[in-house]
């Protein structure tokens, strides 16, 4: 601990002012990265979070210390935890390709959420700390999450006449290098007309060209389209 940051662990009017600049601070500066990447949480939702936690976490301090009532410090904190939780699920959604976005913004809400605690209850070293890692983590990191392989997963609607044309396309499928995680078919027993659909869920390479692939794909025998879903 920085023993020149003692007096201000202490709860006052101006300890209290400084932690909720310090709050602001941090908050605005991980929400403005955010907002410049055009995330779903910008600096407004980060600066608000980061000093609401602030307040909670002072407010729980205040019950203790000045109020002397008898309750838990920490409670007010561990709610907030909780609660930031279900405002960072807002963040997250699901692709039409089945892969999952926004987890690290609501992981952003969530730890700014906590930067504030931190700040509120005058663990200003760590809080500030964190902060700055954040900010590491989101901007000097972010080149490295490009080099790394990542498996695709694609999900495709293939509507055909027969079914020995859903093994041509599985079969197709396996040749490329792609593994079918999961099938799920449906049709007509029209024997003049018979048509079937059949949504296939792939796991493949990055180096795979996705829209060439339905292309070759609609291009088989037997197949009336192929789509992604």
């Amino acid at each position: 601990m920085i023993s020149i940051l003692n007096p201000l662990r202490e709860l006052n009017t101006l300890t209290v002012c400084i932690r909720m600049i310090l709050a602001f601070a941090c908050g605005t500066v991980i929400g403005l990265e955010r907002s410049y990447r055009n995330k779903p949480a910008g600096f407004r939702t980060h600066t608000l979070v980061c000093l609401a936690a602030c307040i909670a976490s002072l407010t729980g301090l205040y019950l203790y210390l000045i109020a002397h009532l008898p309750t838990d410090v920490s409670r007010i904190g561990a709610q907030i935890i909780s609660g930031l939780g279900f405002l960072g699920a807002g963040t997250i959604v699901v692709t039409k390709r089945n892969t999952v976005k926004g987890l690290t913004t609501a992981a952003g809400i969530w730890t700014t959420g906590i930067i504030g605690l931190a700040i509120g209850a005058g663990y200003y070293e760590g809080g500030i700390f964190a902060a700055f890692l954040v900010l590491l983590i989101e901007t000097d990191l972010s080149p490295f999450r490009h080099n790394i392989h990542q498996v695709q997963n694609f999900c495709i609607i293939v509507t055909y006449h027969d079914r020995r044309n859903l093994d041509s396309v599985l079969r197709f499928c396996k040749d490329q290098n792609m593994t079918i995680t999961n099938l799920k078919v449906s049709g007509t027993e029209d024997s003049e007309n018979p048509v079937y659909s059949a949504v296939i869920t792939l796991r493949a390479a990055p180096n795979i060209d996705f829209p060439i692939l339905l292309k070759q794909i609609r291009n088989m025998e037997g197949v009336i389209s192929a789509e992604e879903q």
